[in-house]
């Protein structure tokens, strides 16, 4: 049993400085190893039926890990948000194109770091015996080490990203020396079941590494 005081509610967020990020301006920050809850899949979000799974999936083992921790750990904290990695072949289809039929993604949630895989395997067939989604099976737990990127907070519609994005590839990260390298990271900070479009908080990060 920790010694943690069972009355406080950890929030990442707050306490990960990568979690935070300035608005109409790009910043370069480094981002340590974390460990998700991840799934993945292939399509158009907005109508792919085993995205909805997937998220489902992962908030289904998100709440059973938190539940189980203040219980068992003495540990209470706040779900972390969902976040995605996105790719394509061309990515183009992100900026200029904007063609979601042919995005891939990994969607997922950060893990705490006091959460062992005992309780993660714990926490998966908990959920897979309350039938949360028929994606709980494609679920992994997986540490992705970052490091160097550049990010910027997004206000408004996902569908607006399109020329930040632009901006951010083909103008910021070339400027500042700097070319990319892995997966298109967005972190969620709104809820668009509750969320007004033009309201929506979108964290929009790019790995990248120095050139030369």
């Amino acid at each position: 049993m920790t010694n943690a005081d069972p009355k406080t509610k950890a929030d990442l967020k707050k306490t990960i400085a990568a979690y935070t990020a300035p608005k109409g301006s790009f910043e370069i920050v480094d981002v340590p190893p974390l460990r998700y809850l991840m799934v993945d899949g292939h399509g158009d979000p907005n109508v792919a039926s085993d995205y909805r799974d997937a998220v489902a999936a992962i908030f289904g083992v998100a709440y059973t890990l938190k539940f189980l921790s203040k219980r068992e750990l003495g540990r209470d904290y706040v779900v972390m948000p969902l976040e995605g990695l996105w790719w394509s072949d061309d990515m183009a289809t992100f900026t200029t194109e904007r063609d979601k039929s042919r995005w891939s993604w990994t969607m997922m949630s950060l893990v705490p770091a006091w959460i062992h895989d005992d309780h993660l395997e714990r926490a998966r067939r908990a959920a897979a015996e309350k039938a949360a989604s028929a994606a709980v099976g494609l679920l992994r737990w997986e540490e992705l080490s970052e490091g160097l990127c550049v990010q910027t907070l997004h206000l408004g519609s996902y569908d607006d990203e399109a020329p930040v994005l632009a901006d951010m590839h083909e103008r910021f990260i070339p400027g500042e020396g700097l070319r990319m390298r892995g997966r298109h990271h967005e972190i969620y900070l709104g809820d668009p079941r509750r969320t007004a479009p033009e309201k929506l908080r979108t964290i929009l990060r790019q790995p990248v590494e120095r050139v030369g």
